[in-house]
Protein backbone atom coordinates (compact mmCIF):
# COMPACT_ATOMS: atom_id res chain seq x y z
CA UNK A 1 0.00 0.00 0.00
CA UNK A 2 3.18 2.29 0.47
CA UNK A 3 3.63 2.37 -3.01
CA UNK A 4 -0.15 3.35 -3.62
CA UNK A 5 -0.03 6.14 -1.21
CA UNK A 6 3.40 6.99 -3.09
CA UNK A 7 1.49 7.33 -6.26
CA UNK A 8 -1.39 9.19 -4.65
CA UNK A 9 0.69 11.52 -3.61
CA UNK A 10 2.16 12.18 -6.73
CA UNK A 11 -0.99 12.46 -8.78
CA UNK A 12 -2.57 15.21 -5.88
CA UNK A 13 0.03 17.72 -7.25
CA UNK A 14 -0.62 17.14 -11.10
CA UNK A 15 -3.47 18.55 -12.74
CA UNK A 16 -6.98 17.53 -11.07
CA UNK A 17 -10.19 16.24 -12.42
CA UNK A 18 -11.91 18.69 -11.02
CA UNK A 19 -15.15 20.11 -12.22
CA UNK A 20 -15.55 17.21 -14.11
CA UNK A 21 -15.85 14.72 -11.59
CA UNK A 22 -17.90 17.00 -9.76
CA UNK A 23 -20.97 17.47 -12.15
CA UNK A 24 -21.13 13.34 -12.22
CA UNK A 25 -22.58 13.94 -8.43
CA UNK A 26 -24.05 17.02 -8.62
CA UNK A 27 -27.78 17.45 -7.08
CA UNK A 28 -29.95 19.04 -9.81
CA UNK A 29 -30.31 22.34 -10.47
CA UNK A 30 -27.44 23.64 -8.25
CA UNK A 31 -24.02 25.46 -8.89
CA UNK A 32 -20.52 24.75 -7.68
CA UNK A 33 -19.67 28.34 -7.92
CA UNK A 34 -20.97 31.30 -6.15
CA UNK A 35 -22.75 34.12 -7.73
CA UNK A 36 -21.32 37.39 -7.49
CA UNK A 37 -23.81 38.82 -4.85
CA UNK A 38 -23.21 35.78 -2.51
CA UNK A 39 -19.38 35.62 -2.45
CA UNK A 40 -19.39 38.26 0.44
CA UNK A 41 -20.90 35.77 2.49
CA UNK A 42 -19.18 32.56 1.40
CA UNK A 43 -17.86 30.54 4.09
CA UNK A 44 -14.28 28.88 3.71
CA UNK A 45 -14.31 25.66 5.27
CA UNK A 46 -12.36 22.07 4.45
CA UNK A 47 -12.34 18.54 5.56
CA UNK A 48 -10.40 15.89 5.43
CA UNK A 49 -10.61 12.57 3.23
CA UNK A 50 -8.73 10.00 5.53
CA UNK A 51 -7.26 7.13 4.15
CA UNK A 52 -6.32 4.04 5.38
CA UNK A 53 -5.93 0.28 4.39
CA UNK A 54 -8.00 -2.64 5.96
CA UNK A 55 -8.51 -6.16 4.81
CA UNK A 56 -6.01 -5.34 2.03
CA UNK A 57 -8.50 -2.63 0.23
CA UNK A 58 -8.35 1.24 0.31
CA UNK A 59 -10.89 2.96 2.70
CA UNK A 60 -11.90 6.27 3.57
CA UNK A 61 -13.11 7.42 6.62
CA UNK A 62 -16.51 8.78 6.54
CA UNK A 63 -18.75 10.00 9.25
CA UNK A 64 -22.71 10.62 9.98
CA UNK A 65 -23.86 13.76 11.10
CA UNK A 66 -26.44 14.05 13.59
CA UNK A 67 -30.09 15.08 13.26
CA UNK A 68 -29.84 18.35 14.58
CA UNK A 69 -26.99 19.96 12.81
CA UNK A 70 -27.52 23.47 11.50
CA UNK A 71 -25.88 21.97 7.93
CA UNK A 72 -26.13 18.11 5.98
CA UNK A 73 -27.87 17.35 9.19
CA UNK A 74 -27.92 13.40 9.34
CA UNK A 75 -25.82 13.04 5.73
CA UNK A 76 -22.86 11.25 4.94
CA UNK A 77 -19.62 13.53 5.34
CA UNK A 78 -16.06 14.14 5.84
CA UNK A 79 -14.60 15.65 8.88
CA UNK A 80 -14.12 19.17 8.66
CA UNK A 81 -15.50 23.18 9.40
CA UNK A 82 -15.28 26.30 9.45
CA UNK A 83 -11.42 27.55 8.19
CA UNK A 84 -10.74 30.09 11.92
CA UNK A 85 -8.53 33.67 11.35
CA UNK A 86 -5.07 32.36 11.02
CA UNK A 87 -5.75 29.10 10.06
CA UNK A 88 -4.60 27.06 7.17
CA UNK A 89 -7.07 25.03 5.47
CA UNK A 90 -4.87 21.77 6.67
CA UNK A 91 -4.94 23.16 10.53
CA UNK A 92 -8.66 23.10 10.06
CA UNK A 93 -9.20 19.39 8.55
CA UNK A 94 -6.98 18.39 10.91
CA UNK A 95 -7.95 20.09 13.99
CA UNK A 96 -11.99 18.97 12.91
CA UNK A 97 -10.67 15.38 12.81
CA UNK A 98 -9.55 15.21 16.40
CA UNK A 99 -12.49 17.31 17.76
CA UNK A 100 -15.10 14.97 15.78
CA UNK A 101 -13.57 11.75 15.96
CA UNK A 102 -10.47 11.57 18.33
CA UNK A 103 -7.39 11.54 15.57
CA UNK A 104 -4.55 13.00 16.63
CA UNK A 105 -2.88 15.06 13.60
CA UNK A 106 0.27 13.15 14.68
CA UNK A 107 -0.74 10.53 13.11
CA UNK A 108 -1.90 11.10 9.79
CA UNK A 109 0.42 12.26 6.84
CA UNK A 110 -0.95 14.84 4.60
CA UNK A 111 -0.26 13.75 0.75
CA UNK A 112 -2.35 16.60 -0.61
CA UNK A 113 -5.54 18.00 -1.57
CA UNK A 114 -8.38 17.99 -4.19
CA UNK A 115 -10.33 20.71 -6.33
CA UNK A 116 -12.09 22.87 -3.47
CA UNK A 117 -16.29 23.81 -4.89
CA UNK A 118 -18.48 25.87 -3.75
CA UNK A 119 -21.98 24.52 -1.73
CA UNK A 120 -24.65 26.75 -2.49
CA UNK A 121 -27.28 25.55 0.10
CA UNK A 122 -25.27 26.35 3.12
CA UNK A 123 -22.83 28.74 1.11
CA UNK A 124 -19.87 26.87 1.93
CA UNK A 125 -16.27 26.88 -0.04
CA UNK A 126 -15.00 23.96 0.76
CA UNK A 127 -11.23 22.53 0.58
CA UNK A 128 -10.59 18.77 0.42
CA UNK A 129 -7.39 17.67 2.05
CA UNK A 130 -6.13 14.35 1.76
CA UNK A 131 -4.39 12.24 4.36
CA UNK A 132 -2.99 9.07 5.00
CA UNK A 133 -2.97 6.78 8.76
CA UNK A 134 -0.90 3.71 8.45
CA UNK A 135 -3.19 1.75 10.53
CA UNK A 136 -6.97 1.10 11.27
CA UNK A 137 -8.79 4.35 13.25
CA UNK A 138 -9.10 4.16 16.53
CA UNK A 139 -12.19 6.88 16.78
CA UNK A 140 -13.49 8.79 19.87
CA UNK A 141 -16.47 10.06 18.94
CA UNK A 142 -17.78 13.95 19.67
CA UNK A 143 -21.34 12.73 19.71
CA UNK A 144 -22.65 16.26 18.92
CA UNK A 145 -21.13 16.25 15.46
CA UNK A 146 -21.25 12.66 14.61
CA UNK A 147 -23.53 10.31 15.19
CA UNK A 148 -21.63 7.13 14.15
CA UNK A 149 -18.38 6.24 11.41
CA UNK A 150 -18.17 4.42 8.73
CA UNK A 151 -15.07 2.73 6.71
CA UNK A 152 -16.02 2.97 3.29
CA UNK A 153 -14.22 0.66 0.37
CA UNK A 154 -13.37 3.67 -2.15
CA UNK A 155 -13.10 0.77 -5.01
CA UNK A 156 -17.08 0.44 -4.21
CA UNK A 157 -17.23 4.05 -5.64
CA UNK A 158 -17.44 2.94 -9.35
CA UNK A 159 -20.47 3.84 -12.02
CA UNK A 160 -23.32 3.75 -12.47
CA UNK A 161 -24.49 5.68 -9.96
CA UNK A 162 -28.10 4.85 -8.12
CA UNK A 163 -31.05 7.55 -8.28
CA UNK A 164 -32.91 8.91 -5.28
CA UNK A 165 -35.44 11.15 -4.46
CA UNK A 166 -34.32 12.75 -0.92
CA UNK A 167 -36.32 15.20 0.90
CA UNK A 168 -33.83 18.16 1.17
CA UNK A 169 -33.89 21.88 2.33
CA UNK A 170 -34.66 23.29 -1.61
CA UNK A 171 -37.42 20.15 -1.75
CA UNK A 172 -37.03 16.92 -2.99
CA UNK A 173 -34.80 16.29 -5.44
CA UNK A 174 -33.55 13.38 -7.38
CA UNK A 175 -30.37 12.77 -6.50
CA UNK A 176 -27.17 10.82 -7.89
CA UNK A 177 -25.55 8.57 -4.85
CA UNK A 178 -24.32 5.70 -3.61
CA UNK A 179 -25.66 3.38 -1.08
CA UNK A 180 -23.37 1.62 1.26
CA UNK A 181 -24.44 -0.27 4.49
CA UNK A 182 -27.67 1.27 4.15
CA UNK A 183 -26.25 5.27 4.26
CA UNK A 184 -26.77 7.27 1.55
CA UNK A 185 -23.57 8.90 0.16
CA UNK A 186 -24.76 12.22 -1.76
CA UNK A 187 -24.29 16.10 -1.96
CA UNK A 188 -20.53 17.28 -1.24
CA UNK A 189 -19.21 14.37 0.12
CA UNK A 190 -19.98 12.35 -3.29
CA UNK A 191 -18.34 14.67 -5.06
CA UNK A 192 -15.30 14.77 -3.16
CA UNK A 193 -15.26 10.80 -3.55
CA UNK A 194 -16.10 11.17 -7.20
CA UNK A 195 -12.89 13.15 -7.92
CA UNK A 196 -11.12 10.92 -5.37
CA UNK A 197 -11.91 8.08 -7.76
CA UNK A 198 -11.40 9.60 -10.99
CA UNK A 199 -7.72 10.19 -9.70
CA UNK A 200 -7.32 6.62 -8.62
CA UNK A 201 -8.60 5.83 -12.07
CA UNK A 202 -6.15 7.63 -13.64
CA UNK A 203 -2.97 6.40 -11.44
CA UNK A 204 -3.87 2.80 -12.75
CA UNK A 205 -4.18 3.98 -16.13
CA UNK A 206 -0.89 5.21 -15.75
CA UNK A 207 0.92 2.65 -13.93
CA UNK A 208 -0.89 0.07 -15.64
CA UNK A 209 -2.07 -1.13 -12.39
Amino acid sequence: MNFLKDNIKDALHKKLPGLGSHYKLLPPNRTLKAAPEDKSRIKDSSVLLLLFEEENRLNVLLIKRPQHMKHHAGQMALPGGRIEPGETAVDTALRETWEEIGIKKGAIEILGELSEFYVEVSRFQIKPIVGWLHETPTCRLCNEEVEKIIHFPIELFRPPYQQLQLETLTGKLDVPCIIYKDEIIWGATAMILSEFYDVLQNIAEEKHI
